[in-house]
């Protein structure tokens, strides 16, 4: 892994000549994307971000903190929060940033006697799934990690939409397959990560999972644009 998505970070927050990532799936073109985006305040976050650091309790893991702004602001709030990356740039960026608990981890490796009261995966947290067959594997991870009465807050997008449709209204979506499987590939000053696999779930396919792994699953809110934000517990 070439760790662009850190790399792009990293640069941003130490000026080091940043510039625009370029994030492309198998199903859309090229898009550039600003990095400073990724370093937004909680009032330039989304509705659904907002909303989960509203209703955050106890201690806090960031699973994918990326550079660390909801981690951080939870942290001015007088959260224990750990964030955790698969990123080793990004970890080094939160911590520059002064992220006082934050480890290079993919979650799936994760080792802790700790439990938490809140798990939090934003930015369409279901990606780091990547796979339906991979949803089982991860949410018996998350289970492991929480606390009796904690709670799971992740987010996603019922990418339906980006389908065309025939003239009676029905999607034309592949017929082998799950259409929320995609692959990604992220491009940075020329040069391109290799692909990766990246879910995106609709509501009714994770509540059906959760429900698989004696997870409960409630709608906390809904998005303009075919995304929402849950919350899972045991």
């Amino acid at each position: 892994m070439k760790d662009l998505f850190g790399k792009a970070i990293l640069d941003y927050l130490t000026n080091n000549s940043p510039e625009d990532l370029i994030t492309e799936t198998s199903i859309s073109e090229a898009d550039e994307m600003s990095v400073s985006y990724l370093f937004r305040d909680f009032k330039d976050m989304p509705k659904l971000e907002q909303k989960a650091l509203q209703i955050i309790k106890g201690k806090v893991l960031d699973i994918g903190c990326g550079a660390g702004s909801h981690a951080l602001y939870l942290q001015k709030k007088g959260f224990d929060v750990t964030g955790i990356d698969i990123s080793a740039n990004a970890i080094e960026a939160c911590r520059l940033r002064g992220l006082q608990h934050a480890m290079v981890q993919n979650i799936l490796d994760f080792k802790t006697s700790e439990k938490y009261d809140t798990i939090l995966l934003l930015m369409n947290g279901t990606g780091i799934f990547g796979t339906l067959a991979n949803i089982s594997t991860h949410l018996k991870k998350l289970k492991s990690l929480l606390t009796e009465k904690g709670q799971i807050l992740i987010d996603s997008s019922d990418i339906i939409y980006m389908f065309d449709q025939d003239e009676d209204g029905a999607y034309e979506i592949p017929a082998t397959g799950y259409y929320g499987e995609l692959t990604f590939t992220i491009q940075y000053k020329g040069e391109t990560e290799d692909f990766f696999p990246w879910l995106y779930l609709d509501y009714n396919t994770l509540q059906n999972a959760c429900f698989a792994n004696e997870l409960k699953c409630e709608l906390i809110k809904e998005g303009n644009h075919f995304d929402y934000l849950a919350k899972l517990t045991l």
